[in-house]
């Protein structure tokens, strides 16, 4: 993630989250690109000229244009903030690395590319990140009764190890605090190729 993702990530969580407080402001994006915990990435396609905006064309046809910055970096425009028909931002993902942890703190879509692979693929993203940068765990909170969210953890390996009462300020519901085993073990990693190699298979088009 760079700065001039900035406007199009508060779109993205006003989308995924409408009623989160405080709300994500721009300067507060900008402290955490410059935070040396913190790090973001996001999903993102780089405009057709021929389809006009190309933003809202999510036909699996298009999905070869879908391009995660991690996996494949691209030279970038030498100015900071260029006009927002390069590239159309529909995901993000932020961590924080605090000793041996990597804490999830965001992963959101935009609501017309959920249910397409998108979003787990920021999760295998935001793993690889961490294994990265050399963290032992992956931790994080999902609401209780985000039983969607729940079940794509628990699939990478997260299990439940405590409540956060009362912990969305929106309506009060509860966390659950989810976290991995090693993410360096030999049993993790094993388990993690595959998953990584089933989503290739299933979500060619995103690859």
């Amino acid at each position: 993630m760079e700065e001039r993702d900035i406007p199009q990530v508060i779109d993205i969580d006003n989308e995924a989250f409408p009623t989160q407080w405080p709300r994500p402001t721009y300067s507060a994006y900008k402290n955490e690109l410059k935070n040396r915990l913190a790090r973001y990435i996001i999903l993102a396609k780089p405009n057709d000229p021929s389809d006009g905006s190309g933003q809202q064309n999510s036909t699996v046809s298009s999905k070869r244009s879908w391009l995660s910055r991690l996996f494949h970096p691209k030279p970038r425009p030498t100015c900071t903030l260029p006009p927002s028909s390069i590239e159309f931002v529909i995901g993000v993902a932020g961590v924080w690395i605090m000793v041996d942890e990597a804490h999830i703190t965001t992963i959101g879509l935009r609501n017309n590319f959920r249910r397409q692979g998108f979003g787990e693929l920021l999760l295998i993203a935001t793993i690889g990140l961490a294994q990265q940068l050399n963290a032992n765990v992956v931790t994080l909170e999902v609401r209780v009764s985000n039983n969607t969210a729940q079940t794509l953890y628990k699939k990478y390996g997260f299990q439940e190890v405590g409540r956060r009462l009362h912990y969305y300020s929106d309506n009060g519901e509860h966390a659950l605090i989810m976290t991995t085993a090693s993410i360096k073990s030999p049993q993790f990693t094993s388990h993690f190729q595959q998953l990584q190699n089933e989503h290739r298979q299933k979500w060619q088009n995103l690859y």
